[in-house]
């Protein structure tokens, strides 16, 4: 939003200038106008927002955070959150009723009318994440027997109500669904064309009872604005549109990076978590981790006495177990994103071992003659150190490559998000793998 647009709204809210601000408000669009309703102090918000145009009242909320929009509910009048739900689609309006605390939203259940209240519940009742709660039963869907010219026109009497008409669904006398068609074909179709005549049978749907993170590879796969949503019996009862896949990408995006970080998803955002949100999600996971290190600790108390008679073989930890770990990171994140995006699917863990196999060889080659030449002039020119620093550099590589590789196959296997197979996890693991083969070899080379 321009800064002088911005100055003048603010100054007709420090002047309370409601009138004056409601015509405004009326030009300014509905996430500019979130900017807008925090400008005042917070006694004046809900004054703002009851400037607001009913429909634009609801786009508006939609975009704001839960508890936002729980601390707005608190200051409207029983009618004029009425009106707000009333206005709200179906999927903003589940998304509002799971995220807000319990007593509020029986309340707000209790505000509904007879059949927003039958739709709330039912969008309610299918499983946390699954598509069926990220759906709207709001769409336009047309017969096969009709022409164009009735199509048309059933879209101009309903379509206002549709969250969108770019893509008009095909169904049958019993509702099922038999294809979808965009709007643009309808439109430049002669108007006594039959409907069925334009049908190619080639659709892509989901199941409500699908998980959501199903939605984003769907409508990346096929280019789609909106996918229809079908029944065990394929009637057809709703569509995901792009803007709720778009949300919900970013969500999955988000609880990725934090389980890669060996963090349990905040399932909000950084500013809303308390401290004790924040402890509870990462204590746990430094716990089990430092408790793992114990391997790395037990090693090192095994070859303590070994050590001592060639001191600088511990000079090289850092670099063989860092390097170890890192390829360990690499190998891991570019399998977690295959698995995640479809590139690859859990059948063909075979196929990817050879190909990780034969990277590692050509990394820890790489990395072992590096090591090699460093172990040779940092340990005072001695050959055996050369040999040991560059075989075990070698060796760690191909173990970590394929511990980053395989980790995520398994976990995935196992029905466990791949995602916490990277970062800290496989650093954990490679550091105990790494040392045990580092003095392995120091001890068959050196004898000591």
């Amino acid at each position: 939003m321009p800064q002088f647009v911005t100055k003048e709204l603010q100054n007709l809210i420090e002047n309370k200038r409601w009138s004056q601000l409601k015509e405004r408000l009326v030009k300014v669009p509905s996430p500019e106008v979130l900017d807008v309703l925090f400008l005042g102090e917070k006694h004046d918000r809900v004054l703002i927002f009851r400037s607001l145009p009913r429909q634009k009242s609801a786009e508006v909320f939609a975009y704001l955070e839960p508890e936002q929009q729980d601390a707005l509910l608190h200051d409207l009048t029983d009618a004029e959150t009425r009106n707000l739900l009333s206005n709200l689609s179906p999927d903003d309006r589940t998304a509002l009723l799971e995220e807000l605390p319990a007593p509020v939203t029986r309340r707000l259940l209790g505000l509904l009318s007879a059949p927003d209240l039958q739709e709330a519940r039912e969008l309610l009742g299918y499983p946390e994440e699954s598509v069926g709660r990220l759906m709207t039963p709001d769409y336009v869907s047309v017969y096969s027997d009709w022409t164009v010219g009735k199509a048309l026109e059933h879209i101009r009497v309903h379509g206002k109500d549709s969250e969108t008409v770019n893509m008009i669904y095909v169904v049958d006398k019993s509702g099922n669904l038999l294809d979808d068609i965009r709007l643009r074909r309808l439109m430049l179709a002669d108007l006594e064309t039959k409907i069925k005549d334009l049908m190619d049978n080639s659709f892509a749907a989901l199941s409500a009872f699908d998980d959501r993170e199903q939605a984003v590879t769907l409508m990346k796969k096929y280019d789609l604005m909106a996918i229809p949503v079908v029944d065990s019996e394929h009637s057809l009862i709703g569509i995901v549109t792009f803007d709720d896949v778009m949300d919900v990408a970013e969500e999955e995006a988000t609880e990725d990076m934090q389980k890669a970080a060996s963090v349990a998803p905040l399932k909000m955002t950084y500013h809303r978590a308390t401290v004790l949100n924040l402890y509870s999600k990462r204590a746990g996971w430094l716990i089990a981790l430092v408790l793992m290190n114990l391997a790395s600790a037990i090693v090192l108390s095994v070859f303590e006495e070994k050590l001592t008679s060639a001191i600088v073989l511990v000079v090289f930890i850092p670099l063989l177990i860092g390097g170890g770990g890192n390829a360990g990171a690499q190998a891991a994140t570019l399998v977690i994103r295959a698995l995640v995006i479809g590139d690859i699917n859990l059948n063909q863990w075979a196929q990817t071992i050879g190909k990780e196999t034969l990277v590692g060889l050509l990394l820890g080659l790489t990395l072992g003659a590096l090591g090699g030449v460093l172990g040779f002039f940092y340990g005072g020119f001695q050959w055996r150190i050369a040999v040991v620093i560059g075989s075990s550099m070698l060796s760690i590589v191909l173990f970590a490559n394929l511990i980053g590789m395989l980790l995520p196959f398994v976990l995935a296997k196992l029905k466990i998000d791949p995602a916490v197979a990277s970062g800290p996890l496989i650093t954990t693991i490679v550091d105990a793998g790494g040392l045990l083969i580092y003095f392995l070899i120091a001890v068959t080379v050196i004898g000591l």
